[in-house]
């Protein structure tokens, strides 16, 4: 079994390149794209179907991640990173999922539910091997919002969403995360959400930052990524979609790169 501290190799300062990108792209008023994957849903032969729709469309960022442990996403990453030419960037779900041959890793503090694991309490466990790392460590607070159903985030979580139609609360969070010291946001309506997140509640977060905002969960038709484009969203991210019917990332690569 792989220990954290077999992950640890000679540090090198970040340059910041993956948030430097998102940074400019919002300024510029265009939008990113990234792809989803679930370790445990790819394996290597259906995997490779999906590297093949990913260099005809080309997403600007692939996450990797998933809400249960996965002991594939060291080989699911190097598998990407071999035929790709495209950030690949951590999502984890669990400490477990950290791994040294991605590009960048999404540090998310859940800032929408009161479990402290998820809000400091892994981070501090894995600080200091991050710190060794030659990983860009992007700094995200995580907005848990209500999509129709109760979903995989939520119960592994052990947290409720903010309910869809409180726009104010999620604001709040928001900006509250953003002067906590994050550098992105990340509104989420999770793996396999009946619904995407509300335009309004998506308007009134973006309103209320500065810092990119990131946008999640339910977006498996042109129309909502459309309308969460219009709403404010800086990176859509879509993964179920894709599980469905992997043509619909080249569908909407052309509608993000309509902006």
């Amino acid at each position: 079994m792989r220990t954290l501290a077999s992950f640890t190799h000679t540090h090198i300062n970040t340059k910041r390149m993956i948030l430097e990108l998102i940074k400019d792209k919002q300024k510029a008023g265009k939008k990113l794209l990234a792809m989803l994957i679930d370790p445990e849903k790819y394996p290597q032969n259906n995997l490779i179907k999906v590297i093949t729709a990913i260099e005809s469309a080309m997403p600007d960022l692939i996450l990797v991640g998933g809400s249960l442990v996965s002991v594939k996403t060291d080989k699911v990453i190097k598998s990407l990173k071999q035929h790709l030419d495209i950030p690949v960037v951590l999502f984890p779900g669990s400490l477990l999922q950290v791994t040294p041959e991605a590009d960048a890793l999404l540090f998310i503090s859940l800032i929408s539910g009161r479990n402290s694991d998820l809000l400091i309490g892994n981070h501090v466990v894995v600080a200091p091997f991050l710190k060794e790392s030659n990983l860009e460590v992007l700094s995200t607070g995580y907005i848990l919002v209500e999509s129709g159903k109760r979903t995989s985030v939520e119960y592994m979580s052990q947290t409720a969403p903010i309910p869809a139609d409180k726009s104010d609360i999620a604001a709040a969070t928001a900006i509250a995360g953003e002067m906590l010291g994050h550098k992105l946001i990340y509104l989420e309506g999770g793996s396999g959400a009946e619904v995407p997140i509300p335009q309004e509640l998506i308007q009134k977060v973006k309103l209320s930052i500065d810092i990119p905002l990131i946008v999640g969960g339910g977006l498996n038709t042109a129309e909502k990524v459309k309308n969460a484009c219009d709403a404010g969203a800086d990176v859509i991210v879509v993964g179920n979609a894709f599980e469905k019917d992997i043509s619909l990332l080249s569908e909407f690569r052309k509608i993000i790169k309509s902006y």
